[in-house]
């Protein structure tokens, strides 16, 4: 079966050795990481009941880089076009692309460009999942879903999204639609959305879409030791961290960003403001483990506390 036994982690340098060593930046950071590893598999032992057997489908979100020994699970909305380019550098299928910016963000998400490790033999899975470095990025869950909101349903460009997913919205969840709305799918609101989410029939039909399903549900941080979980709010720290992990700083950087339009927290609090008590509750069920996992506090402008 496939797994990792966790008895067979590598044995890590704790902090404290570190500090002595007079590295306290590096010190801080790591404590930071360990910390974050320990609550996790913590909130794991308190809240999965079953352990269950990992099957090669639960890792086609978990990216391989052969060379320098990495798996990375991409997450959605969690700046996982810009980690995808950087392991497109790594792996040398951006050709001579040094920066990772140079690389289109469509290209960094054709299938096939990076190995996903569900393609691999259960012994060449085993292998990689006990001595590959391992990590994940994550980000607070409404944050999440309000960046992929607005990308997905309020950009016009996003036809496919609004024709796949906003016309079934729109028939399902709007009293008396417009036929227009119906054949376009492209007015979709959050309100809608939030409907849809929380509908039972929506999962039973078909799984999430990537976009918007959990990070839980995605990357399996129960099964699989990450030995970094990296966060959207110290991303450009947590990338810097990994990459020196990989002992690849001197190869590739992590781009930083300068998007002035990214989803903060009181963008998500705009958008919560017009959702009753009762949905939000709902909502927050829904992404409850992604909340408790990473040790994300429920949200100040929810209101069914």
């Amino acid at each position: 079966p496939l797994g990792e036994r966790s008895s067979g982690q590598k044995t890590r340098r704790s902090p404290l050795q570190t500090l002595y060593e007079g590295d306290q930046v590096e010190s801080a950071v790591q404590a930071i990481h360990q910390g974050r590893r320990e609550l996790l598999e913590e909130a794991c032992r308190s809240y999965t009941r079953k352990r269950r057997v990992l099957i090669p489908e639960d890792l086609k979100h978990v990216v391989v880089d052969d060379q320098h020994g990495l798996l990375y699970c991409y997450v959605p909305k969690v700046a996982c076009t810009n980690w995808k380019r950087v392991l497109m550098v790594l792996t040398g299928v951006a050709g001579d692309h040094k920066d990772p910016l140079d690389i289109p963000a469509n290209e960094a998400h054709i299938p096939g460009n990076l190995r996903s490790l569900s393609e691999y033999s259960t012994s060449q899975i085993n292998q990689r999942l006990r001595s590959y470095l391992k990590f994940i990025f994550v980000r607070e869950p409404f944050e999440r879903l309000v960046s992929a909101y607005r990308n997905k349903f309020t950009r016009s460009y996003n036809t496919a999204f609004h024709r796949r997913y906003g016309t079934k919205i729109v028939r399902r969840h709007r009293p008396d639609p417009h036929p227009e709305a119906l054949e376009k799918g492209n007015d979709v609101s959050f309100e809608e959305f939030v409907y849809y989410l929380v509908d039972p029939a929506t999962q039973r039909e078909e799984p999430f879409n990537e976009h918007w399903e959990r990070v839980h549900s995605l990357c399996h941080p129960c099964l699989i030791h990450y030995d970094v979980v990296g966060k959207y709010e110290t991303l450009e720290q947590d990338s810097r961290y990994v990459l020196q992990l990989a002992g690849v700083d001197e190869q590739v950087r992590f781009p930083t960003s300068s998007k002035s339009t990214r989803t903060t927290g009181d963008m998500a609090a705009n958008f919560f403001q017009n959702i009753s008590p009762f949905y939000q509750k709902k909502l927050y069920n829904l992404y409850r483990m992604d909340f408790l996992l990473f040790n994300y506090s429920v949200p100040a402008y929810l209101q069914f506390r």
